[in-house]
């Protein structure tokens, strides 16, 4: 299939930089050997950056695409809204505050497609944003991801990333899970399939950051949940089933020691608060295993009724191969 690029670039309250980051974009691929495409994404600011979107895409034409979010739904909800509108075979995101460099497109395109793979992350190395606020809680969270997920990159946060749209498009993003898309790309994917590179990275010289200190206990939460998407999205039930399992077998272990206690060797157990542990732990083993029964209903549920499949069938082959005729075997 030939190659084609959609870049796309979510903005909000981003009316001093929306300009230059187009002009950008289109002087780094001015000369470029692909066809591509530009898709700007308005995500409800409350200035005036969709009108000057609107004035770029008045001069520049058909290959700048604007989008407007009725209102102010996330980073994560905007760039979903520019992966569902391109059309190119391969994707590219980037930040609008101008510190991401649209002059490393190119060359992340080629990076990809030479080593095969299906997802290429940037790496800001050299960064310019403050030490204590973003680089030092930055690293630790890309360390705890990478544990966690299995993906070990240097820089999860980095925007400017190079997708094959074929996997990108069997991954919704929700919420603020777009620092994780890497792991979500690795459900679909292995993770020698997944690299980066070294990009560069600007000072913001307009407008402000619209990241704080604040989003760490956000990203822990919803690294949580990417924890348990990854490892039991299909089978839930084992997840629940095991602590079910687990506070059941405690339980049992000290309601035993309490009747021995109490039918052999005679002791009072009415007061002891070992007793009421144990009877908590059973309810509490009872809660999870039904919990996890329910979970497996919810998941079939789901995979049955959206059509999705457990697993990914990777597209390489040309329609015209995979749709050569099949016949059984005769003896």
């Amino acid at each position: 299939m030939e190659k084609t690029v959609s870049v796309i670039v979510p903005f909000y309250n981003e009316e001093t930089n929306v300009r230059a980051m187009i002009e950008a974009v289109y002087a780094a691929l001015k000369n470029y050997e692909l066809e591509w495409e530009l898709i700007v994404v308005d995500d409800g600011s409350h200035d005036k950056t969709v009108e000057v979107m609107r004035e770029c895409e008045a001069e520049l034409g058909g290959s700048l695409c604007v989008i407007e979010l009725q209102r102010n739904y996330g980073q994560t909800a905007a760039m979903q809204a520019g992966i569902d509108k391109a059309r190119g075979s391969l994707l590219v995101t980037l930040d609008g505050d101008l510190q991401n460099d649209p002059a490393d497109i190119p060359d992340m395109v080629k990076e990809l497609c030479d080593r095969q793979l299906d997802l290429l992350q940037g790496w800001r190395k050299k960064r310019k944003d403050t030490l204590i606020m973003r680089k030092i809680p930055s690293k630790i969270a890309n360390k705890l991801i990478g544990k966690v997920t299995g993906v070990y990159l240097h820089d999860y946060g980095c925007s400017l990333k190079v997708y094959r749209a074929s996997v990108m498009k069997n991954v919704r993003l929700y919420g603020e899970m777009h620092r994780f898309i890497p792991a979500w790309v690795a459900m679909s994917v292995p993770p020698s399939r997944i690299g980066e590179r070294v990009v560069n990275h600007k000072e913001r010289v307009s407008g402000e950051s619209k990241y704080g200190i604040s989003r760490t206990f956000r990203v822990i939460l919803d690294l949580l949940f990417v924890w348990f998407f990854m490892r039991y999205r299909t089978r839930p039930g084992h997840f629940f089933g095991s602590i079910g399992l687990a506070l059941g077998a405690i339980g049992s272990l000290s309601l035993t020691w309490l009747g021995i206690q109490k039918f052999i060797m005679g002791e009072d157990i009415g007061s002891r608060p070992l007793l009421m542990i144990a009877v908590l732990f059973m309810i509490a083993s009872i809660q999870f295993l039904t919990t996890g029964i329910l979970a497996e209903l919810l998941s079939r549920i789901y995979f049955e009724s959206s059509k999705r499949r457990s697993y990914v069938i990777r597209e390489e082959l040309s329609s015209k191969e995979s749709n050569q005729k099949r016949v059984w075997h005769k003896i």
